[in-house]
């Protein structure tokens, strides 16, 4: 009979630390006899796993970052031969950190996806997803295995739920079985989804679109976004148009995580992220030049470390993000562990402009809550795109309905102006050069066509 495993989450802070160190400790015994990337930079940097007898002593580890995977995923891989075969054997390979052209596989054995049901099932009683749910999948059918598609379908299994995959995204490959954008909605209203699983702008595209075909989808009651950074403006306007449709208290799930983390869980729209799953992961606010684990409420990198994997393994892996942690009692929920406090800046999307370091996240967060925007992107170029020298060019790019577009586009000047301190020129264009659903997995808020 399978051993029922306790919920950490509702454990003293004191056990949830005993049960990491020792799973720190069994993870470093592992890498130490079979993962190359460790073995090697260890050996570099003259260092020992056995100096580590816990988290408090992680600081001695060295971080890793994305750059360091893509260089040589394989070398991230766990080989130790002598493992019984379901921590051996490899269940999926998806991908990861680096470009559409190129990506980086990650490698998940038996254990692994068998973790990641575990951990989907405790984001769940935390978010709230129940087996009288009915997911509607529309995440993109990419070209490589994307994390999120794939990992749709886990948290079904992991919670009994019903799902179906719309199968949208851009077209590739030779058998067309990509589903345009109509048939992603017809598919939501015939199967009465209750949950919109999906890339941000996507989910709020096919609400767009389901207001536009009078669908009925008075049976959704949840949106689990993910994919690309959102905003509370943006969350509450997809809230919006979902009571528009007649739903009675929409809820937005923001899935924070990556194919590196898995999902973290909010208990309560628009508030911090648990870490469902303490004995598989643990997260640190870092100083990026020393290393050292910066003390809760601190912001800076984040960085995670796995505790109980088999195959790609990363140990104070720098995920891109800022943040800040508190490992304090939840006030809302009672559980333990440890939390990712807001707000999120994603340093992969900082800009610098005019000589001016911009965070995009909260420009798009002003300009999204303006009435009357349907679709907007900025873009950052040379006023001489034939110079590259030639001075930089703010260019915030508007679909909206026909109206007075001078005073809105007085406004967005003025908003843009006032949150980033460079004043942008505004082009009106339609909404499917901003984004076209048929072409694009989801919308890129920020371009820098200076590269």
């Amino acid at each position: 009979m399978p051993i029922k495993m306790t919920n950490l989450l509702f454990q003293p802070r004191e056990e949830i630390r005993r049960v990491q160190d020792a799973k720190l400790l069994m993870m470093l015994d592992l890498c130490a006899r079979g993962h190359s990337y460790y073995q090697r930079r260890w050996a570099e940097i003259g260092m020992s796993p056995q100096e580590v007898r816990g988290l408090s002593d992680l600081g001695k580890l060295p971080l890793t970052t994305k750059g360091d995977l893509m260089e040589d995923p394989e070398n991230f891989r766990l080989k130790c031969p002598d493992l019984p075969l379901p921590e051996r054997a490899i269940w999926e390979v998806i991908y990861t950190t680096g470009t559409t052209g190129d990506p980086t596989p990650f490698y998940n054995t038996t254990h692994d996806y068998e973790a990641y049901l575990y951990q989907a099932r405790r984001a769940a009683e935390i978010v709230g997803l129940t087996d009288r749910d009915v997911i509607a999948n529309l995440l993109p059918l990419a070209p490589a295995a994307m994390g999120a598609f794939v990992r749709a379908s886990a948290n079904a299994y992991a919670v009994g739920a019903a799902i179906v995959g719309a199968l949208a995204g851009p077209e590739h490959g030779s058998f067309g079985i990509h589903r345009s954008l109509d048939e992603s909605v017809r598919m939501a209203e015939r199967h009465r989804a209750t949950v919109l699983w999906g890339v941000t702008s996507f989910v709020r595209r096919v609400i767009l679109r389901a207001a536009e075909l009078g669908a009925d989808f008075r049976s959704v009651r949840l949106c689990a976004v993910t994919g690309e950074a959102s905003s509370p403006g943006m969350r509450e306007d997809i809230r919006e148009r979902l009571r528009a449709l007649g739903v009675k208290d929409p809820i937005i799930f923001d899935r924070y995580g990556s194919t590196e983390i898995g999902a973290l869980a909010q208990c309560r729209q628009e508030g911090d992220w648990h870490n469902p799953a303490p004995e598989i992961l643990c997260m640190e606010i870092v100083d990026p030049d020393t290393g050292a684990c910066l003390p809760d409420g601190s912001r800076g990198p984040l960085a995670i470390t796995h505790l109980d994997r088999r195959g790609t393994v990363l140990l104070r892996y720098l995920v891109g993000d800022i943040a800040s942690l508190t490992h304090e009692p939840c006030p809302y929920c009672g559980r333990n562990g440890e939390r990712l406090v807001g707000p999120i800046i994603r340093t992969k999307d900082l800009i610098k402009v005019k000589g001016m370091l911009l965070n995009p996240t909260l420009l798009i967060e002003k300009i999204r809550a303006v009435p009357g925007v349907e679709e907007f992107q900025f873009v950052v170029k040379h006023q001489n795109p034939s110079d590259p020298y030639s001075m930089d060019e703010l260019v915030l790019r508007v679909a909206t309905k026909e109206g007075n577009r001078e005073a809105l586009g007085a406004e967005l000047i003025s908003i843009t102006a006032r949150a980033v301190g460079v004043r942008p020129c505004l082009e009106f264009v339609s909404g499917k050069e901003i984004y076209d659903p048929t072409k694009q997995t989801k919308v890129d808020r920020f371009v820098d066509w200076r590269t």
